[in-house]
């Protein structure tokens, strides 16, 4: 059983950085053929000869397993709670396992938005798996894609873009949050020194002191605070007594010089060429405006 949808897109859409072009949901039954027919032109492909793509889809297994293989990775196995991404002029094929089969939602979309993700290096040829379980939240949001192209309101378009974007976003967050489980006690450090450095911020607090109380070393306590962060433990630091300073020159009547002493920065003169890098305007002209 197969169901999908096929959707147009402006010249007007394709600017808003992210298009739908096509979604759906098939259940392969154990020994039945694949891929089944009604593809569009473009889409059916034989799994001997494969196909290649002049878009991104992204494919989730909720029941079943089966065979992936592409340019960039040899033959691979499918499992149950596998996301799949294709890329656009990349040759691949997949299908189910002859003996279990599967149960799999499907959507196809291209944009700048996801081209510029691949550039930066967090999606990747090399790396078109993600294994993040049964999630409800992704299947939903699968549904979600399919009501709303259903419908066919007004600028669906861009609704089915913040959709695509959350399924991106959540399947690289879950795997991410898995793989750093795995090791629950660098997980339940790396918290504990977020809470320490977020109740600390008026304190003269460095980061060696927060290493030195979780028990590792420097180098350690911050190559796995950034693995889980994606900031050094310092760039935290400081980015939190920002927001923080942001706050007290919106809220009280403190002196500039007395917020930079009072956060700990170096001087005046040094928290606000910090504070305009971050903020785009100097502390005295976020007070004045």
């Amino acid at each position: 059983m197969q169901t999908s949808k096929y959707m147009l897109a402006s010249e007007r859409d394709k600017q808003w950085g992210l298009t739908v072009t096509t979604m759906g949901y098939e259940e392969i039954g154990p020994g039945e053929e694949y891929p089944t027919r009604g593809h569009a032109d473009g889409y059916y492909f034989e799994k001997e000869r494969g196909r290649i793509l002049n878009e991104y889809q992204l494919l989730y297994i909720v029941e079943g397993s089966g065979v992936f293989h592409s340019d960039h990775v040899p033959e691979k196995q499918l499992c149950e709670g596998d996301l799949f991404l294709l890329f656009p002029g990349e040759w691949h094929s997949y299908h189910p396992s002859p003996s279990q089969g599967w149960k799999s939602y499907w959507i196809g979309f291209s944009g700048r938005n996801m081209d510029d993700r691949v550039r930066a290096g967090f999606l990747s040829p090399e790396k078109p798996i993600y294994y993040v379980g049964y999630s409800s939240g992704i299947v939903s949001l699968y549904k979600a894609a399919r009501k709303a192209a259903d419908e066919e309101a007004a600028y669906t378009q861009q609704l089915l873009a913040g959709i695509v974007n959350n399924l991106i976003g959540l399947m690289y967050s879950l795997e991410r949050n898995l793989q750093l489980s795995r090791n629950q006690s660098h997980v339940d450090m790396v918290q504990r020194a977020q809470a320490r450095i977020r109740e600390s911020l008026e304190s003269p607090l460095t980061i060696q002191q927060v290493a030195e109380e979780q028990g590792v070393s420097y180098s350690n306590f911050r190559k796995l605070f950034k693995e889980f962060t994606g900031l050094s433990p310092a760039s935290y630091q400081q980015e939190l007594r920002l927001m923080r300073a942001k706050e007290l020159l919106s809220t009280t009547e403190m002196s500039i010089k007395e917020i930079a002493y009072q956060l700990n920065f170096e001087s005046p003169d040094y928290f606000s060429a910090k504070f305009k890098l971050k903020t785009g305007r100097r502390p005295s002209e976020l007070r004045n405006g």
